[in-house]
């Protein structure tokens, strides 16, 4: 049985103290927000970007937030002077968007984020237990078939979003900076094999 938004907001907030705000959103739509936030005119915007899938930042209540992942069912974005991040989730009926502060890590929320979505859901389960992340499911990309002579438009439209991405100051620059100064040994390891990895492609 679903539950009410401020129960699942509720529930949220104690799986992860570091989200500290959050508003539940019905079409375009606030439905429920936490009494710390008002994003009511933010929202506009942050859905279009959301559904227009090319955004390379959104702004909630004046700050910046570079996004970091953007998919059909999530949204990740940060701050890289340092304040906070947003992390999202959305099903067919709704939309939830929280505030993590500094210390939060969105990356690990937005799992919590997406159970609390479905648990409002009057669908259903959100996701089937067997449903793995990132597949093709979860990317709306239908797997290829055989071969074609020409370069899918959509693929060559995201190198190019890629390429701006790489080419903004607040890009790709921007969060190599913020994880050297975070010192984050993970993502470093992570971006030294990709480093190699695209020397190999390239053959430099």
């Amino acid at each position: 049985m679903p539950v009410d938004p401020q129960t699942a907001v509720y529930n949220l907030m104690q799986s992860d103290p570091n989200i500290i705000a959050v508003a539940v959103i019905k079409g375009k739509d606030i439905i429920y927000t936490t009494d710390n936030w008002d994003i009511s005119g933010d929202v506009d915007r942050v859905v279009s970007s959301w559904i227009g899938q090319n955004a390379q930042f959104i702004i909630v209540s004046g700050v910046k937030y570079s996004i970091l992942q953007m998919g059909t069912e999530r949204l990740v974005a940060i701050s890289l002077k340092g304040e906070g991040s947003i992390c999202a989730a959305k099903d067919e009926e709704h939309k939830l968007i929280c505030y993590l502060q500094p210390d939060g890590d969105a990356r690990g929320a937005i799992m919590d984020v997406q159970r609390a979505v479905g648990t409002m859901s009057t669908q259903g389960p959100y996701m089937n237990d067997g449903a793995q992340m990132g597949g093709a499911e979860s990317t709306g990309v239908a797997p290829s078939v055989g071969t074609s002579p020409s370069v899918d438009p959509q693929l060559k439209g995201e190198i190019q979003s890629f390429l701006e991405w790489i080419k903004d100051s607040e890009g790709l620059a921007g969060y190599i900076n913020y994880y050297l100064q975070q010192n984050n040994s993970q993502i470093i390891s992570e971006l030294s094999k990709i480093y190699n990895e695209l020397r190999q492609i390239f053959g430099v």
